[in-house]
């Protein structure tokens, strides 16, 4: 069974940072492009920012582009998203997410296979 457990959530004031992880088991993702999707209330699960397959590519949502950092790490199967200078609107689950297939990079909840359970991020103003 696969698995993709997310950690790292919580509350943090404005302007803090967090780090979120993520662990997979299961299977190896060595081959397929992995990232992070947020909801909030009421909207839409969103792209936040995504690692290719290959680690040669690094995906950023405009809101976030130069606040957090995507990164990952092949041997331990695993994903990690620094966020650094948080805002209110910020606020949402962060949800881990593997493409349903390998050797792509396709970033729409639909091109999703795998997705965690979600970590609560909440960002006080």
């Amino acid at each position: 069974q696969v698995n993709l457990v997310e950690s790292g959530g919580g509350l943090v004031q404005a302007g803090g940072s967090l780090r979120l992880s993520c662990a997979a088991s299961g299977r190896t993702f060595s081959t397929y492009s992995m990232g992070w999707f947020r909801q909030a209330p009421g909207k839409e699960r969103e792209f936040v920012a995504g690692v290719s397959w290959n680690g040669g590519g690094l995906y950023y949502s405009d809101s976030v582009k130069g606040r957090f950092t995507i990164s990952r790490d092949i041997a331990e199967n695993a994903v990690y998203l620094q966020m650094n200078s948080l805002k209110p609107e910020d606020t949402a689950i962060y949800y881990c997410a593997a493409d349903r297939f390998p050797y792509q990079t396709l970033w729409s909840t639909s091109s999703i296979g795998y997705w965690g359970q979600g970590t609560q991020v909440t960002v006080s103003s």
